[in-house]
C-alpha cells in the first residue's frame, strides 16, 4: 500500500483532515476536556511528518498511542521546540496512564530514525510503499505497535 493511501485511510478512521495542519489552533483532547493550543509554525512544520510516523509505527491516536509515538519520536530523533514540547507532554501523560507501554515505545525506537532527521520530504514520502517508509526509518516491516 502506498503511504498516501494509508494516510487517507488513517484520516478517515480518525476523523482527521489536512486542513488541521494549517489551522490557527489545535485541539488537544484529554479525557472529557479539549484544550485549544496555538498551532505554532514549529508544530505546523512537524505535524505532517508526525502523522507519517503513526503510519510507520502503527501507534494509535488516543492518549496512550500519542504517548507511545511521543516516546518513539523522542528517542528516534526530534527536532525543534514544538516536537519536544508536544512529545514531552504526551510522554508525561503516558507515564501516568500506561507507563509500561510508553517505556516500551521508547525502547522500540532504538536504532530507528524519524523523518525529521532523515530529511525525506513529506510529498516524496507519500509516493513510497508503506513498507519502504518503514525500512527507511528502521521500523519493522509490520510496524512497531503491539496494540491498536
Amino acid at each position: 500500500m502506498l503511504v498516501k493511501d494509508a494516510l487517507a485511510r488513517y484520516f478517515a478512521i480518525n476523523g482527521f483532515t489536512t486542513e488541521a495542519y494549517t489551522a490557527p489552533t489545535v485541539e488537544i483532547p484529554i479525557g472529557p476536556l479539549t484544550i485549544p493550543l496555538p498551532n505554532t509554525a514549529g508544530r505546523k512544520k512537524v505535524v505532517k511528518l508526525h502523522d507519517l510516523h503513526h503510519l510507520a509505527t502503527g501507534y494509535g491516536t488516543d492518549l496512550i498511542g500519542e504517548a507511545e509515538i511521543g516516546a518513539w519520536e523522542l528517542r528516534a530523533g526530534c527536532v525543534g521546540l514544538a516536537a519536544y514540547v508536544y512529545n514531552g507532554m504526551a510522554v508525561a501523560m503516558g507515564l501516568l496512564l500506561a507507563p509500561i507501554r510508553t517505556l516500551q515505545a521508547f525502547r522500540d525506537a532504538r536504532g530507528t530514525t524519524t523523518l525529521y532527521r532523515l530529511g525525506l520530504d513529506y510529498d516524496a514520502a507519500l509516493t513510497l510503499e508503506l513498507t519502504e517508509l518503514r525500512a527507511r526509518l528502521g521500523v519493522q516491516p509490520e510496524g512497531t505497535a503491539t496494540r491498536p
